[in-house]
Parts: structure tokens; sequence; C-alpha cells
């Protein structure tokens, strides 16, 4: 889970200093798909009850907030192309 977390943010950074936004949204695309390893090792921390509730909410709202700019990143860069 720590490799995919550290995942979404390196590609985020290395994505953003490539000279196309073509570039920096295959990145991201990266970055995402990493996110949604999050997702898969947090449910299944869940299930394996390797977390509280409480934990694994909190963790989890993170995470969508983490989508939720992603995707905004994404939608704003391809509206400038």
């Amino acid at each position: 889970m720590r490799r995919a977390v550290v995942s979404v943010a390196a590609n985020i950074v290395e994505g953003q200093v490539r000279n196309t936004n073509k570039s920096f949204l295959q990145f991201l695309n990266i970055a995402n798909g990493s996110l949604v390893e999050v997702e898969y090792y947090l449910e299944l921390s869940n299930e394996l009850s390797y977390l509280k509730e409480a934990e694994f909410k909190i963790i989890d709202q993170q995470r969508l907030l983490v989508g939720n700019l992603l995707n905004g990143l994404v939608r704003s860069l391809r509206n400038k192309s």
C-alpha cells in the first residue's frame, strides 16, 4: 500500500515536469491507476480487519479527496487541449 501511495505522488510530480500536456496526462492516468490500487489495498485491509472501521473511513475519505483533485486536474488539462 505504501508503494502505491508513493507512486501516486511520484507520477504527478514526474508528469508535471514534462513538456506537454499530453505527457502530463499520461502520468496523471498512471497516478490514477495507483490510486485505484490503494483503494483495493484499503478494502482488503478492512475486510481482513487490519484496520479499525474508523481508521478505514478516515483514510478512505483522504483517498476520495485525492481522487477528486486528480480528476479535476485531468479535466482541466483536457479542456485546455
